[in-house]
């Protein structure tokens, strides 16, 4: 084979890896297994278009792989190292999975500036008002832990694995060291 007919199989090849494997991976019970689109798909005047990138295949698998290093791992300084590599820490998806490593490795004020930031980028972003609600609770802030549930169900609806798992928590008394 010619050196051209090489690159574009394992090109293919490479395609279909991060389309099988994914699907053969077994879910994860937390987090977006998959980066949150842009928040507006217009571009500002001088930026440049982040939206066509977080198609690329490359940022795909460093998500997933970032993800991993999250939630199989629990890796959580190695993961904000790579997700913060991404260069798209304005992301909703991103910048939730930034503060909820944080949040893991105990440094709240930090934790919350990320979960602030997801939520400028998106205000609808399930994810993140269902960890920051979380993070409400560990802090003692059940009132805003609610106000995040309300969001949730507004959003999602009550049925949904992150309405359930922000209400759970709040069922519980304050004070009982919860670990999420």
């Amino acid at each position: 084979m010619n050196k051209l007919a090489i690159r574009l199989l394992t090109l293919a090849m490479f395609t279909m890896a991060l389309v099988v494997v994914p699907l053969l991976t077994p879910a994860h019970a937390s987090g977006d297994e998959n980066p949150s689109p842009p928040a507006s798909s217009g571009t500002k005047k001088g930026k440049k278009d982040k939206s066509s990138s977080l198609e690329d295949g490359r940022f795909i698998a460093a998500y997933h792989a970032a993800y991993a290093t999250v939630y199989d791992r629990n890796d959580y300084t190695a993961a904000i190292e790579q997700l913060k590599a991404l260069g798209h820490d304005d992301n909703a998806s991103v910048a939730t999975l930034i503060g909820y490593s944080y949040r893991k490795l105990g440094d709240y004020k930090v934790s919350q500036i990320w979960y602030e930031r997801a939520l400028k980028s998106d205000p609808n972003h399930v994810k993140t008002w269902q960890y920051y609600g979380l993070w409400q609770v560990e802090q003692g802030n059940r009132d805003q832990a609610q106000y995040h549930l309300s969001k949730i169900a507004a959003l999602a609806g009550t049925g949904s694995e992150e309405y359930r798992s922000l209400a759970a928590a709040l069922e519980k008394p304050p004070g009982t060291g919860l670990v999420y």
